[in-house]
């Protein structure tokens, strides 16, 4: 039985790369539908959204969030396929680019802010924020810490990626 068996060593990568999707989880999940203070303003999301299309958005994220974190779990402690470091590289590269896309472009360059910037203010005018307004819009601290974290679990997938190989190396060095 003992030969079947599959050693996995989890490195503090992965484990802070675990701890990453688990704060982006509880965004996903709890950040429209759980007042959090001045985090959030869920009465302003919900006038703002239907109680059903706020359901498709979370379920839509939240899911997301739980394939990177399975695959991540199938595979910790143990050599990605290349299939997987792909997938876990590409799949939070565009939600980040979304994220570029619809808080940091408009606001560093003002590229859609004129659009986004009204519907933003009514949606997250009273939350909290550290950064100073610039046209007309600015990344509330919520959404600041989970884009900041993801950005920091995709920076953390590609090390372990890149580190994976030598880490084989040094293995297969103590073993022969």
């Amino acid at each position: 039985m003992e030969a079947f068996s599959i050693k996995r060593t989890i490195r503090l990568s992965e484990s802070l790369l675990m701890a990453g999707y688990g704060i982006i989880f509880l965004f996903m999940l709890l950040h429209d539908w759980v007042p959090l203070g001045s985090l959030n303003d869920v009465s302003a999301v919900m006038a703002d959204r239907s109680a059903k299309e706020l359901l498709v958005v979370t379920a839509i994220g939240v899911g997301q969030v739980l394939l990177l974190i399975g695959l991540i779990l199938l595979f910790i402690g143990k050599r990605y396929p290349l299939w997987a470091k792909l997938w876990l590289v590409i799949h939070p590269s565009f939600i980040f680019g979304g994220a570029l896309i619809a808080w940091w472009i408009p606001y560093l360059f003002g590229i859609g802010a004129q659009e986004r910037a009204p519907r933003y203010q009514e949606m997250f005018g009273s939350t909290h924020s550290f950064l100073p307004v610039m046209n007309g819009m600015v990344p509330n601290t919520i959404h600041f810490i989970f884009h900041a974290t993801l950005l920091l679990s995709i920076i953390l997938t590609i090390y372990i990626f890149l580190t994976d190989r030598k880490k084989a190396e040094q293995h297969q060095g103590i073993t022969s």
